[in-house]
């Protein structure tokens, strides 16, 4: 059949981020092996904000010894940012929860070409071609941590696998040791059960090696979907086609009775032992800490192919934030999302984040529940989510849509002032310790759910109110300072425990009219009470009022009803 694609191949994404100006071309001489990583790690560990984050693309790539690579490699250039990702999504940020939950629900079928028409195979090396230059030595995969690596791993991989037994298909991508020129590592990741471990299992079980291919640069709503933890058996190719609502184009490979990306950049075709293991590792991995020397697969390399002007892709990963956790963050959080709201059906549930800095998503769930929601819903949405996959949410937390989840000082906050432990938390044993240095103390984990939802009126937020704030913010520009990057809570708003009288007390200040308000608490003066004695104990209102209406309206998050 037809090339035609409704999608952007990995060429048309690098040119929509340099028109975007979400691009650094770097042109000078640069290390991939002590270098690449380190330069572009620093816009995560340097203080540079997300929306200032770009992709890296290295066109002039050296090793150690000063030999020199004909292939480009495209660093963060999937998901530096969230800006970044939205531009290979083509849709706008809010917009991917949603175009996530869409794609799963209704995948495509993919489109099967010719293979003299696949760009995948402008150049095919098989035999003893891969052992003269032209095998894995001949792409210049990356050092991710220098000094703890033991060799380039590849991070963007992407490992086709087949089922023997019902034919399905998985895209999963998993870390792969450069071994020899024509040998390749394979760590499926066996605590989340992936499909590719699966898959291996099963061809374990008839005696025979796993046929296997590694895509190394395509499509990006292939590498937007090799990450996402789909159900075992729902092909990632008919998702990624679910994601731009249009058949994605695959190939017959040149080795395998397999099906590859027909866009891919380069594909490593070849056989995994089911038979043999051999040692991988060290890597620095996400969860930020060293993945020590153990036992994984193994991939005999039978041909590699190319595009004649490829590109590669490496994430950085390791410590996070990092791309390999923006890039799985916003499916992760959708499919979550998904669970909650349809398959639970949680009531007065708002939305789930996923922490990313040092924790790596796993570990830290924000459950966002509405201020009005029942203490049972608040509780089966704690336990749903601890209950949702194996290795998944460690400690999980519920706050109030006035909570920023991504920032841990509100987080502790409502920890601090709306959860009593006693009460409020629960915990749950024998949980899998999932991605994570593996303990020699105890092989299993836990997980701990927080409710730290308001329970009770609490007196409002002591800030000035929001009007004051963004007034204030007028005249900090006009002054020309920094700019601002507010964080919520960055205005003052009522938590329940206030009133019109109060209000109209505040009111009064601001339009320095408080004499009045001193002159009418003087009538209230008494001897029988005690220091600290809080006047709402006390039935005789709010000294201070006189004879002022309310004329504005006070809802607990500080923002009117007419302007919700």
């Amino acid at each position: 059949m037809s090339a035609k694609r409704n999608y952007s191949d990995l060429h048309d994404h690098i040119e929509a981020l340099r028109q975007a100006d979400l691009l650094i071309e770097v042109d000078r001489e640069i290390n991939k092996d002590t270098e690449m990583h380190p330069l572009v790690r620093w816009q995560f560990r340097g203080g540079v904000q997300e929306k200032n984050r770009k992709a890296w693309l290295f066109t002039n790539v050296v090793d150690s010894k000063g030999r020199k690579f004909d292939i480009p490699v495209l660093v963060c250039g999937l998901a530096g940012s969230r800006e970044i990702y939205k531009t290979g999504m083509g849709c706008e940020i809010e917009e991917i929860g949603d175009t996530w939950i869409k794609a799963m629900n209704n995948p495509i079928a993919p489109n099967i070409m010719d293979t003299n028409d696949a760009p995948c195979h402008d150049l095919v090396f098989e035999g003893k071609d891969l052992l003269n230059g032209n095998g894995l030595d001949a792409i210049p995969v990356p050092i991710s941590t220098p000094g703890w690596d033991n060799a380039p791993y590849m991070s963007s991989s992407h490992f086709i696998t087949q089922s023997p037994v019902d034919g399905s298909y998985n895209n999963g991508n998993y870390r792969a040791q450069i071994k020899a020129p024509d040998r390749i590592g394979f760590n499926p990741s066996i605590e989340h059960h992936t499909g590719g471990y699966l898959h291996w299992l099963e061809w374990k079980e008839r005696g025979e090696p796993m046929p296997c291919c590694i895509v190394l640069g395509c499509p990006p709503i292939v590498s937007f979907t090799s990450v996402q933890k789909l159900p075992h058996g729902l092909d990632e190719h008919h998702v990624s086609g679910g994601l731009v609502n249009a058949p994605l184009n695959m190939v017959k490979a040149k080795t395998l009775d397999m099906l590859v990306p027909a866009e891919a950049e380069v594909v490593v075709e070849g056989y995994i032992s089911t038979e043999w293991l051999e040692p991988e590792a060290p890597f620095g991995e996400s969860h930020g800490h060293v993945n020590l020397q153990e036992y994984n697969g193994y991939m005999d390399v039978t041909a590699i192919t190319r595009r004649k002007d490829a590109v590669i892709t490496s994430w950085v990963s390791q410590v996070t934030p990092s791309e390999s956790a923006t890039i799985k963050r916003p499916a992760y959080e959708a499919k979550l999302l998904a669970h909650l709201r349809d398959t639970v059906g949680i009531q007065g549930f708002v939305g789930v984040s996923m922490h990313e800095p040092l924790t790596s998503l796993h570990k830290l769930i924000l459950i966002t529940m509405d201020r009005n929601a029942a203490s049972t819903e608040v509780w089966r949405a704690l336990y749903a989510t601890a209950a949702h996959r194996m290795a998944e949410g460690k400690w999980v937390v519920a706050i109030n849509e006035d909570i920023d989840p991504d920032d841990a000082n509100a987080i502790f906050w409502a920890m601090s002032y709306r959860c009593k432990p006693h009460r409020d938390t629960h915990m749950l044993p024998h949980k899998h310790e999932g991605h994570g240095p593996r303990s020699v103390l105890d092989s299993e984990d836990s997980a701990v759910l927080v409710d730290a939802t308001l329970k009770e009126d609490l007196p409002p937020v002591a800030l000035p109110k929001r009007e004051y704030m963004e007034n204030a913010a007028k005249i900090w520009d006009e002054l020309g300072l920094p700019e601002i990057k507010p964080e919520r809570p960055w205005y003052g708003y009522d938590l329940g425990e206030w009133n019109a009288d109060l209000d109209i007390m505040a009111r009064r200040a601001v339009r320095s009219d408080y004499w009045e308000t001193g002159k009418t608490i003087a009538g209230y003066r008494r001897n029988d009470v005690e220091m600290n004695t809080e006047v709402r104990t006390l039935d005789i209102g709010n000294p201070g009022v006189g004879e002022e209406e309310p004329n504005e309206e006070v809802t607990w998050d500080g923002i009117p009803e007419s302007n919700k």
